[in-house]
């Protein structure tokens, strides 16, 4: 059976001279044109006004905060309803929504796009819960999230994903994500593209026929309500609860939060305040619009600690002598946070690589959005870690549509450097990585220059799922077969395993033969 991606579709619509039916997004099309657009790639939305669905996020020992956003024409440049509607809400311990424990109302304001933010309080700590919204004389789907235990615990379970490009294919990854048994996600960013793709042309770069660019909050609030009419998508924020950060695509690609003039800055807010009103994002409490508060720890027991990194809003530009990718008052916390770290397992959602990738040996870096580009930051971060003693660490990093597992080390030219903790880099979702001949070259290429990579594939798509218990922390590196293939069926690529007190990682012998562009051996 041959099968098309949403890329292919598109250029298929192009060449046919069918550009306003292939884009959903493209400039006149009515919301009802639009969304038979988009039905045509595969969205299919819940039905009205939940539309996009309901997700949690952020979840601690007590409480969780609950989304959803009313929609009723998703890819609608103003919703059809009143300025502000009341939608009610309810919390309970059962999927039928029989015993409840929580319940409000809420106003849903125009101001923020009727989405709907709502942290729920006074919850039990590691339980899990079920929840759903009625508004307009409708209720939504039922959604699934769980609080943070707290003490003791035997196990835990969580996935990151990043790096979905709705036009390079489904979201099998998502729908895999949904079935796995988790206690939460980790979303590492560009959970969309400010750029379409239209007959194999970015729609940033085109008009009318081939779709506006995006600048203001409605081409945002579109361009998000197109992203979660894939149902996969919909089905894992249903599924589980969800911790958040950004990189660039959320709003333009390789963005310096700090740089640029008046326009960017108008961008960056509207960008900004879309993403809010589409995510399970609890704001921090002295954080408001046009800047939200990304960065935070949470604790999920004594098992682990997670670290989430804003490595966006707050950087320079690349290459300063003194440039920074954290920020001064981010650095001033993350540095804090090390310092106040208890015994347990550390792991950072770090958006972009924080490990050393040289092109060739003593060569210059492959991409300084990363890292790379705050060199002095990078060492002072982890010459920090080393002094203080902090063990094992993980680091969980997206953007690279590839996935690396690296030995991170405050000298990473020297291979005899103490490692500090382990990087694992994951697949894209969906997001176009390089060729497989390109891989095939540069990956030996990458091993000879960098010591501290220990295995490198770039031919495939997925996620991870990651498996944590007092002793060990292993990272299962979960694949799809075709993401042409919106059921494409999902298996382990490779496992790789740290041991707790021992720094560095090392595969499980069971998939030490899985295909692999490089491994150290």
């Amino acid at each position: 059976m041959t099968r098309l991606n949403r890329r292919d579709l598109l250029k298929a619509a192009g060449a046919a001279g069918a550009l306003n039916l292939a884009w959903p997004l493209s400039a006149g099309l009515s919301p009802a044109q639009a969304r038979e657009a988009a039905e045509a790639l595969g969205a299919d939305y819940d039905p009205a006004p939940f539309t996009l669905g309901v997700a949690s996020g952020d979840p601690q020992a007590h409480s969780v905060l609950l989304w959803t956003r009313l929609a009723p024409e998703p890819l609608a440049a103003e919703q059809p309803l009143p300025e502000i509607v009341e939608v009610e809400w309810a919390v309970a311990t059962d999927a039928g929504l029989r015993s409840v424990v929580a319940r409000g109302t809420v106003p849903a304001s125009a101001t923020l796009g009727h989405s709907v933010h709502v942290p729920v309080t006074g919850l039990r700590p590691g339980t899990r819960y079920w929840y759903a919204f009625t508004a307009l004389g409708q209720r939504s789907r039922t959604g699934r999230t769980r609080t943070a235990p707290v003490g003791a615990l035997a196990s835990a379970r969580f996935a990151t994903a990043n790096c979905q490009a709705f036009h390079d294919g489904f979201y099998a990854a998502h729908r895999g994500i949904a079935r796995e048994d988790l206690d939460f996600v980790v979303h590492l960013g560009d959970y969309l593209y400010e750029h379409g793709q239209v007959g194999g042309v970015p729609a940033d770069h085109v008009r009318d026929h081939e779709g506006p660019a995006v600048f203001t909050v409605a081409d945002y609030r579109r361009r998000h309500a197109l992203y979660k009419g894939d149902p996969s998508l919909r089905a894992a924020h249903a599924a589980h609860p969800w911790f958040l950060t950004w990189d660039d695509h959320e709003v333009v690609n390789d963005y310096s939060g700090t740089g640029g003039g008046a326009p960017f800055m108008q961008r960056r807010a509207a960008a900004y305040q879309a993403w809010y009103e589409h995510m399970p994002h609890r704001d921090g409490a002295h954080a408001a619009l046009p800047d939200p508060e990304i960065h935070r720890v949470r604790r999920w027991g004594d098992l682990l600690e997670l670290t989430v990194l804003d490595l966006r809003s707050h950087r320079s530009a690349q290459n300063l002598p003194d440039g920074t990718i954290l920020g001064t008052a981010q650095k001033t916390w993350l540095k804090d946070t090390i310092d106040r770290a208890p015994d347990t397992w550390h792991v950072w959602a770090n958006s972009i690589m924080l490990s050393q990738l040289r092109a060739r040996p003593g060569g210059w870096y492959m991409f300084t959005d990363q890292w790379d580009g705050f060199r002095a930051e990078r060492e002072e971060v982890l010459h920090h870690v080393h002094d203080s003693g902090l063990e094992d660490l993980v680091v969980v990093t997206g953007d690279w549509h590839s996935a690396f597992v690296d030995d991170l080390r405050p000298d990473f030219d020297d291979p005899s450097s103490p490692v500090l903790g382990t990087e694992f880099t994951a697949h894209s979702v969906t997001s176009g990585a390089y060729s497989p001949q390109w891989n095939e070259t540069n990956g030996p290429r990458m091993g000879a220059a960098n010591p501290h990579l220990k295995y490198f594939e770039g031919n495939r798509y997925g996620y991870d799922v990651y498996e944590v218990t007092p002793r060990r922390f292993s990272a299962h590196l979960r694949v799809i077969a075709d993401r042409r293939d919106p059921a494409s069926p999902v298996t382990t690529l490779t496992t790789f395993h740290i041991d707790r007190g021992t720094p560095g990682s090392h595969e499980d012998p069971a998939t030490r033969n899985s295909p692999a562009q490089w491994r150290r051996d």
